[in-house]
C-alpha cells in the first residue's frame, strides 16, 4: 500500500483526521549502474580460474598418471652420492685376556694354597705349593746316586793311573834289558874279534839282544794298549755320572715346580681346588689373568667367513671413543652359522676393561674408492637390490631398475641405474606394489 492509499483510508475512517509521516523525505534517487564494471568483475573471475587451473594443472597430471599413492611421511627418502665406500661388519665382541695360563700341579700330592681368588700377583709370586714326599724321596735317593757314582770314578781314575804306572814300570825294565843286552853282544862282538871266545857265545849274544828289544816292544806296545782301555772305561763312567747328574737335575726341577709361580702380573682368577686338597699330576689348580692385554672375542656372521683375513683393521667403540684394532684369529670352524675370530688392540688400549665386558667391534672388510653409492634401507630387501624409486621434483616417485655392488654398514654401492644428485626412496617398497609411477601424498 502505497502512503497516499493510507492517507485517504485515513480520512474516511473517521472525523478527525491523523497525519502519519513517512519516509519520503530521506529516499535518495541513485545513478544507473556503469555496464562496464559487470564485465570488468567477470573478466577478474576468468582470471583467477585460469590461474587456478594452471597451479592445478600438475598435480591433476601427478593424479592422472599415479596409480598408487603413498603418504610422503610414509617414505624416507635419500640422495645418491659418489665417494668411498667401505665394506665392513659390526659383531658384538666379548672382552677376553690375551693370556690367562691356567696352572697345573707337576706331581701328585698334597696342595697348599698361598692366594684366594681375584687377589694381585706378581711375575714369580709362589701362588701354591705341592707336597710331594714320593717325588722328595726320588731325588734324595738320586743324589745318594750321585755321590757314589762320583766316588767311583774318582777311585777308578786312581786305579787307572796306578795300573798305568805298572805297565810304564815293566817297559822302563824292558828298555834297561835292551841296553844290558846290546851292551853284552858289543862286548861278544868285540871278543869275537880278538878270538877269545866261541862262535856259540857271540850267536847267544845276539839271540839275548833280539829277545830284549822284543820284550821291550811289547812292553811298551802293552802300556799304550793299556793306557787306552783305562781312557776308555774312565769316559764310560763319565758318561755314567753324567747321566745320573741329568737325572738329579730333572728331579731337582720337578721338585721346584712343586712351588706354583705366577707367570705374570695380574689377578688370580677361579681357584679350582681346595685348601690342602690331594691333587694328581697335571690337574688344574688355578687361572690367572693378565690384565695388562686384552682381546676381543668376536663371532661373525657366516656369510662374512670367505671375507675373513687376518691381518684386517677393526674399529672397537668403547664408551664412545674408537680404538683401532687388528683381526688376528680366524676359527676354521663354523658354529652354528659363525665364524669365531679375535681382535687385538693396536697400540695403546683402554684401561679399565674387565673381563667378558661386551663391546661393540666393527671389521673393514674393503675399501671401494671413489663410487656411487647410496644409504643403506629396507628398499634392498623389499627390491631385492634390482629396483628403485626416484623422487622428482613433482612429488612423483618412479621406478627404475639398478644393479648393485658391494655393501656395507650404512650404504651400499650403485653399479648402474643411478646417478649422483638423484633422490630415491630408501624405506620400504611394498606399499608401492610394483607400481611404475607412485604419487607422494601430504
Amino acid at each position: 500500500m502505497t502512503p497516499e492509499q493510507q492517507s485517504a483510508q485515513a480520512r474516511t475512517a473517521g472525523g478527525n483526521t491523523l497525519k502519519i509521516a513517512d519516509t519520503s523525505a530521506q529516499d535518495v534517487q541513485l545513478e544507473p549502474r556503469d555496464p562496464r564494471r559487470k564485465w570488468l568483475a567477470l573478466a577478474g573471475i576468468a582470471v583467477v580460474a585460469i590461474a587456478l587451473i594452471v597451479l592445478a594443472a600438475p598435480a591433476v597430471q601427478r593424479w592422472a598418471n599415479a596409480t598408487v599413492s603413498v603418504p610422503a611421511e610414509r617414505v624416507r627418502t635419500a640422495v645418491v652420492q659418489r665417494g668411498d665406500l667401505v665394506r665392513d661388519v659390526s659383531v658384538q665382541g666379548r672382552v677376553v685376556a690375551a693370556v690367562s695360563p691356567t696352572l697345573y700341579a707337576s706331581a701328585s700330592g698334597t696342595i697348599t694354597l698361598n692366594v684366594e681368588a681375584g687377589e694381585q700377583v706378581e711375575a714369580g709370586e709362589v701362588l701354591a705349593v705341592v707336597n710331594s714326599p714320593e717325588l722328595n724321596n726320588q731325588l734324595q735317593q738320586a743324589e745318594a746316586s750321585l755321590s757314589q757314582r762320583r766316588l767311583q770314578l774318582e777311585r777308578q781314575r786312581i786305579e787307572s793311573r796306578q795300573q798305568a804306572l805298572e805297565r810304564r814300570k815293566a817297559a822302563d825294565i824292558a828298555e834297561v834289558a835292551v841296553i844290558a843286552a846290546r851292551r853284552e853282544q858289543r862286548r861278544a862282538e868285540q871278543a869275537r874279534e880278538k878270538g877269545v871266545i866261541p862262535e856259540i857265545d857271540y850267536e847267544k849274544a845276539q839271540d839275548d839282544l833280539q829277545n830284549a828289544e822284543l820284550a821291550f816292544d811289547h812292553a811298551v806296545a802293552d802300556a799304550n794298549l793299556y793306557d787306552e782301555r783305562l781312557s776308555f772305561e774312565l769316559r764310560a763312567s763319565a758318561f755314567e755320572v753324567n747321566t745320573q747328574e741329568l737325572v738329579v737335575e730333572d728331579l731337582r726341577r720337578q721338585v721346584a715346580d712343586l712351588s706354583i709361580k705366577s707367570p705374570v702380573n695380574g689377578i688370580v682368577g677361579d681357584l679350582l681346588v681346595d685348601q690342602k686338597a690331594a691333587v694328581s699330576r697335571d690337574m688344574p689348580v688355578m687361572a690367572v689373568v693378565d690384565l695388562t692385554r686384552f682381546e676381543i672375542d668376536a663371532m661373525i656372521p657366516e656369510s662374512y667367513a670367505d671375507d675373513l683375513a687376518i691381518g684386517m683393521n677393526a674399529e672397537i667403540t668403547i664408551g664412545g671413543q674408537r680404538y683401532d684394532g687388528q683381526l688376528v684369529a680366524v676359527s676354521p670352524e663354523v658354529v652354528n652359522n659363525q665364524v669365531g675370530s679375535r681382535i687385538r688392540f693396536v697400540g695403546d688400549g683402554p684401561t679399565g676393561l674387565r673381563q667378558n665386558q661386551r663391546l661393540t667391534t666393527r671389521i673393514l672388510l674393503a675399501e671401494h674408492a671413489d663410487v656411487v653409492m647410496v644409504q643403506r634401507g629396507q628398499f634392498l630387501d623389499s627390491g631385492g637390490g634390482r629396483i628403485a624409486y626416484v623422487v622428482s621434483e613433482g612429488r612423483t616417485a618412479n621406478r627404475r631398475p639398478i644393479q648393485t655392488g658391494a655393501y656395507s654398514l650404512g650404504a651400499v654401492e650403485i653399479v648402474s641405474g643411478l646417478e649422483p644428485g638423484e633422490t630415491i626412496v630408501i624405506s620400504n617398497l611394498d606399499p608401492f606394489r610394483g607400481a611404475e609411477t607412485v604419487l607422494l601424498t601430504d
